[in-house]
């Protein structure tokens, strides 16, 4: 089988393998030229002529789900058959029955119910648990599929891989150059502190922690109206997150709780639940991607997971920072989870769907603690030390999947002081982000041979700075201790 690499610049080499790496965004088939864009992974490349015997592996282990699954369903069609005529009770014929017909259908009913608190709730879980797998798998498959632009293989009897055309990889679209224009007629004045600011996903609508109390506003054109103010917490707000499903969002304040909010039916914004279990104060929250899980950060030295389940309820608590914890992060597979503490440790953690935990995965000691850090991709991650102008780059060793810090990338500071409660904010459509240091915040991007460059630096004159940018980049809302103003800055591409 004779197949040529169709790379522009490799000279239509012979394909001598595929990789089987399920996370590659490469090419799949590759020649001699293609190995250094696989360097990364190099264990999971397979050669062409081993290729239908791992093709044959994957097609049984296929075959073994359809076969457990078709298991599955006859066991319960057998179950169902034995009730399936008490579901046709006609109840006006009852007193026509005779004494043993009334018994029979009495005993199999109460037998139903006994088997209600065993079977069917143990069988229902397992439905939820199954469906969220599933719906993961098909997702983590959607993205690898949109991530490569080549044709699908064709598998044909008896397993072979007809010759074909692969496309292309489509260039990346032009990141322009761009300026944050502060609109000045539009800044709010606020004396008390704000230590959150969170941007729904449309832009129209924004909250501001302002003291203890969450001041909710209108945003239209670049101008904030002030449609609500919330009176629920006790003590500072510190953390704010919308929701991207539904019109809710989430507070968390010093007073060690978290309030889910939701918009009734006038919409007003009311506490739809309350969440009390951290001992100190809350300094930094997290919503996954199917907004079922809260993850919450304290200074209490916890990391807890709320999961939406008949209301949201505490499920783990990991307790493995010994100081205040600063900031969260998930990775695009929502699998594993950063956090960075003032006791100078980043720890990964894994999810394991089996036993539906959390676990510790690796520990790095950090030359100096951190306020922030965030996922650039399933294999990266950044780490901004406190009082530093470097930026720490970490990412996968393919060899013993470790995290290893590789890059250290220059970003302005200008203070000797710094404060959390400001998250690094990754934009993948961008591939920007946002990273507040000292008394600037630094807008960088990441370039497509993998360099991370300032764009853009915003200078404030002391480091009391808080804010969030909207999630298409249109917007920077922040607050700073010098001016008190709720200030509102536009993206204008140069």
């Amino acid at each position: 089988m004779l197949i040529r690499c169709t790379q522009a610049d490799h000279l239509n080499q012979q394909i001598i393998g595929v990789c089987i790496d399920s996370q590659c965004q490469y090419q799949r088939p590759y020649c001699n030229s293609c190995l250094a864009s696989h360097g990364q992974h190099l264990k999971k490349l397979t050669p062409l002529e081993l290729l239908d015997e791992w093709i044959r592996k994957r097609v049984i282990i296929v075959q073994n789900v359809q076969q457990k699954a078709q298991e599955c369903k006859l066991t319960l069609d057998s179950l169902l058959n034995k009730f399936i005529n008490l579901c046709n009770i006609n109840l006006a014929q009852l007193p026509q029955l005779g004494l043993q017909q009334i018994d029979n259908i009495v005993k199999c009913l109460s037998l139903i119910e006994l088997s209600e608190k065993t079977l069917l709730n143990q069988f229902l879980q397992s439905i939820e648990q199954i469906k969220q797998i599933v719906k993961e798998i098909l997702e983590n498959q959607k993205k690898q599929i949109n991530l490569r632009s080549t044709d699908n293989l064709q598998i044909l009897e008896p397993l072979e891989i007809k010759e074909q055309i692969f496309k292309q990889k489509k260039p990346l679209n032009i990141l322009k150059q761009f300026n944050f224009e502060l609109m000045n007629q539009n800044s709010i004045k606020q004396e008390n502190y704000c230590f959150a600011i969170a941007i729904n996903k449309d832009n129209s609508i924004v909250v501001a922690g302002c003291g203890k109390q969450i001041k909710v506003f209108d945003l239209k054109q670049g101008k904030l109206n002030q449609s609500q103010l919330l009176c629920d917490h006790q003590f500072d707000v510190s953390t704010l997150n919308f929701m991207k499903k539904s019109n809710h969002f989430v507070s968390g304040s010093v007073d060690k709780s978290i309030i889910i909010w939701q918009m009734n039916q006038n919409n007003l914004w009311i506490c739809q639940q309350k969440l009390v279990g951290h001992t100190r104060s809350i300094s930094t929250l997290l919503l996954n991607n199917n907004e079922n899980i809260i993850i919450s950060g304290s200074n209490d030295s916890s990391i807890k997971f709320w999961n939406k389940q008949n209301g949201w309820q505490c499920q783990q608590t990991i307790q493995d920072h010994t100081s205040q914890v600063y900031s969260l992060n998930l990775n695009e597979k929502q699998d594993k989870l950063i956090s960075c503490s003032y006791d100078s440790q980043i720890i990964i953690y894994e999810y394991t769907y089996i036993d539906q935990i959390w676990t510790v995965i690796q520990k790095i000691k950090a030359e100096q603690y951190g306020f922030r850090l965030s996922f650039i991709n399933d294999n990266q991650f950044t780490f901004q030390p406190s009082n530093q102008e470097q930026m720490h780059l970490y990412e996968i060793n393919s060899k013993n999947q470790k995290f290893e810090k590789t890059q250290q990338i220059i970003v302005k500071s200008g203070s000797c002081g710094c404060t959390n409660l400001f998250p690094q904010q990754y934009l993948k459509s961008k591939c920007l982000l946002v990273n507040k240091n000292g008394q600037n915040i630094n807008l960088i991007r990441k370039k497509e041979n993998g360099d991370f460059v300032t764009e853009l630096t915003i200078e404030f004159d002391q480091f009391y700075i808080y804010g969030q940018l909207s999630d298409d980049g249109e917007y920077l809302i922040t607050w700073d201790e010098k001016s008190k103003e709720i200030q509102i800055r536009k993206c204008k591409e140069l």
